[in-house]
């Protein structure tokens, strides 16, 4: 059997799905969160810890074939007046792994980073991966911080890597949480009739991306050749972006119910438009396949069959 798969944040929305996918084909993993969780099967070794040291990380990338890193422990709008938490939170135990990797360069690390939160909201056109950056919150130059650390050690010890910034995820799997997605915040409110709070006016625009579309796109990049000592970037996204107020009306024609909802000042870290391109991700093979539509209907059946 092949060398097992690194996964961190394993525990989150996206590490249950990519390790749910990597053992549903046969692959190993080992599992790393910030706290205890009983969602993996077999197949799974699960290590709890903050991983803060390179020594945290040196024994499990003695054991794996590649690593994933898609922990985060903050939004944009939790990183709001705590640009220290997201040195000690999220930029340090990811330069504690890439210290940790000095010594095992060859192999391949896949960094979800993020769409939403990086590029120009001023800008015109859709951005693709060349388009300025220009982060309102602390979480989104937190992301870049760790996207330019990964790229001077792919340039100082010859490693592979790629960069993948997704644009918002959504679908089953993914529960109420505060902060973290407006997708399930909604349904949850609909479940119990309560009004949802809207920060802004909801002409604010987005890109949402299914789960099982991004979770091809990464089990694609595991399954290739890495790029020889270098950091691709590539963007993750549906390609078409939605005003709040129009995802809205999806989620009510799909669940047969009113949503409940009261608008709120605008806050200086949300984004106004969010339209990203994917054409690198998918010159190499990969499409979105699954409409808003069709994954906000599934992300319903799951939710209100999981989540009472």
């Amino acid at each position: 059997m092949a060398d097992p798969v690194l996964v961190l944040g394993a525990s989150g929305f996206v590490g249950r799905g990519l390790t749910h996918a990597l053992t549903a084909r046969g692959e190993c993993v080992i599992a790393v969160s910030r706290h205890a969780s009983s969602a993996f099967g077999t197949g799974v070794e699960v290590h709890v810890m903050a991983g803060r040291e390179p020594g945290d990380f040196l024994p499990l990338l003695q054991r794996c074939r590649a690593v994933v890193h898609v922990a985060s422990a903050s939004t944009p709008g939790s990183s709001v007046g705590r640009p220290v938490a997201e040195l000690d939170e999220n930029l340090r135990p990811t330069l504690a792994l890439l210290q940790a990797m000095q010594e095992h360069s060859t192999t391949p690390l896949l960094y979800v980073s993020s769409g939403g939160s990086l590029y120009d909201a001023e800008s015109a056109v859709a951005a693709n991966e060349s388009s300025r950056l220009a982060p309102r919150s602390y979480h989104g130059a937190g992301k870049i911080a760790a996207e330019n650390f990964i790229a001077a050690w792919c340039a100082q010890y010859q490693g592979s890597a790629t960069i993948l910034r997704p644009s918002n995820l959504y679908g089953p799997g993914q529960t109420e949480r505060a902060g973290f997605g407006i997708i399930p915040a909604a349904l949850g409110r609909l479940m119990r009739n309560e009004t949802l709070h809207v920060w802004g006016d909801g002409t604010s625009r987005r890109d949402y991306l299914y789960i099982d579309d991004f979770l091809r796109l990464c089990l694609s990049i595991l399954d290739a050749s890495p790029v020889a000592h270098a950091a691709q970037v590539l963007n993750a996204s549906s390609g078409s972006s939605f005003a709040l107020n129009s995802l809205f009306g999806l989620i009510e024609k799909v669940t047969g119910r009113t949503l409940r909802r009261e608008y709120d000042a605008t806050r200086a870290v949300d984004m106004r438009y969010v339209e990203m391109r994917a054409d690198l991700a998918c010159s190499l093979g990969w499409s979105p396949q699954v409409d808003l539509d069709e994954g906000l209907a599934r992300t319903w059946a799951w939710f209100s069959t999981t989540q009472r």
